[in-house]
């Protein structure tokens, strides 16, 4: 009698889930908007995943980190509890910080070398970094925007590219990833990071139900058109391009003439050409749209006027090459704008 062995396969185990380990720093003055936003917004799209395909795909891990022991003082002097960096992390998020106009950032950033220094070190490590809002300040500080297009809130841009002259900063920017290296506008971004974040670990199809779930507004691709420059920094030297755009800004309605602006500032137009230019890597006529759009912002979020009315004000005799000019500056047409900020 010949016996046969029947071999009986094992059901195979399903292999392995990916696991994201994502650390949020919380540090002294940090913003909790924009540590718990983030850390909120990413477990919901978890809990969407799993609704939508139980176990097919990644598992996100949120953690909200810091180094000064098992609780930190965040903004407004809430007690949180943190847990100490363990192991490598997939994704670095550096919210930004509690800031007033008059902000020092040689005291506000000496008193954060310690988070400075942690972030440097899991960037050389091999961890993407990401900011939030001014938390491009910290990255900044450990040395990662040299050499980089980055972003921070519109109100800072222009801090940011004088304490680190090396970068190139693109205050109308909701979003930049260069090399590892993400930075983000003002404080709501935040939630633009935690949607790019859950598109590259969970999909966009997850990516795109959250931010329906949470009423966020689809992809943001621009700042402009939440800028206000009458909120903006004063400097204490005036810049010559500076001085220029005071003066066409308080004469927007004249004609443009590139002869009479240099006359009124003792220059050839060769001069101012090349002093604006070098200054500002613009041109006068651009210095003079912008104030024009800028004017014609305030104009339509605090009057009532039509849009030729606007037109007239600013300069403009024809509607639709002023509408085609606040488009490419704004990124929106005058009515979405007035719309949206009336």
């Amino acid at each position: 009698m010949v016996n046969i062995a029947m071999a009986v396969s094992k059901p195979s185990s399903p292999p392995a889930r990916k696991t994201w380990r994502i650390a949020v720093l919380a540090y002294p003055g940090s913003m909790g908007t924009q540590v718990f936003g983030m850390a909120e917004l990413l477990r919901l799209a978890l809990d969407l995943a799993e609704a939508r395909r139980p176990g097919a795909h990644p598992l996100l891990e949120v953690q909200i980190v810091g180094l000064r022991g098992r609780s930190v003082a965040i903004a407004g002097g809430t007690v949180i509890s943190t847990r100490a960096p363990r192991g490598r992390y997939d994704a670095l998020i550096v919210p930004g910080m509690e800031i007033n106009h008059r902000v020092d950032w040689g005291r506000v950033l000496a008193s954060l070398q310690p988070e400075c220094a942690f972030v440097r070190r899991a960037y050389a490590a091999g961890t993407p970094v990401a900011s939030v809002c001014v938390g491009a300040f910290v990255l900044g500080e450990a040395g990662l925007l040299q050499g980089r297009r980055v972003t921070t809130a519109w109100l800072f841009a222009r801090a940011l590219g004088q304490r680190y002259p090396d970068t190139t900063v693109d205050a109308s920017a909701v979003l930049l990833d260069d090399a590892g290296v993400m930075t983000t506008g003002a404080v709501s971004s935040a939630f633009d990071l935690a949607i790019h974040l859950v598109k590259h670990t969970l999909g966009a199809d997850i990516a795109s139900a959250a931010a329906r779930v949470a009423l966020l507004p689809a992809e943001r691709a621009s700042q402009a058109p939440y800028v206000d420059a009458r909120l903006m920094p004063p400097q204490r030297l005036p810049s010559f391009t500076q001085q220029v755009a005071q003066w066409l800004q308080e004469r927007l309605a004249a004609p443009f003439a590139l002869d009479a602006l240099a006359a009124a500032f003792c220059v050839s137009t060769s001069t101012l050409l090349r002093r604006i230019k070098a200054e500002s890597g613009r041109t006068p006529l651009a210095l003079l749209q912008a104030a024009r759009v800028e004017q014609a912002k305030q104009l339509l979020h605090s009057t009532g006027h039509s849009l030729a009315q606007i037109t007239e004000a600013v300069g403009y005799a024809d509607v639709a090459s002023f509408s085609r000019l606040f488009v490419r500056l704004v990124g929106e047409t005058p009515a979405r704008y007035r719309k949206r900020h009336g």
